[in-house]
């Protein structure tokens, strides 16, 4: 029973420090692409590794597989509402950022 709740500590924390990070770099990247697509790495992978540890903390029980449910269908909700998401944004007239078309401002000096 302790190993279980050990696990279940570390699954928990290793998600929340993956949403932490991935946070961190919605921050620093420069479009809505790159953006999108770290918002749904962190969302996923993130959401998924807490909920198992959750599903492990809360055992066999109803709760347990609540989570894992849950986390099911994150995984399968998550990808597909991202690539729907850049898609649009893509045929709105959004287009990808790229080096030679960044903003005079924000380039590097050197």
């Amino acid at each position: 029973m302790m190993l279980r709740e050990i696990a279940g500590l570390v699954l928990l924390f290793a998600g929340l420090f993956m949403m932490i990070a991935g946070s961190i770099g919605l921050v620093r990247l420069p479009d809505f692409f790159t953006r999108t697509h770290a918002a749904s790495k962190v969302d996923t992978v993130g959401s998924v590794v807490t909920l198992l540890g959750i599903a492990f903390l809360a055992g066999p029980e109803v709760d347990g597989a609540k989570a894992l449910l849950a986390g099911f269908l994150i995984m399968l909700t998550n990808p597909v509402s991202a690539h729907f998401l850049a898609r649009a944004a893509y045929r709105a007239g959004h287009r990808p950022w790229r080096p030679d078309n960044a903003d005079p401002s924000q380039k590097e000096k050197g």
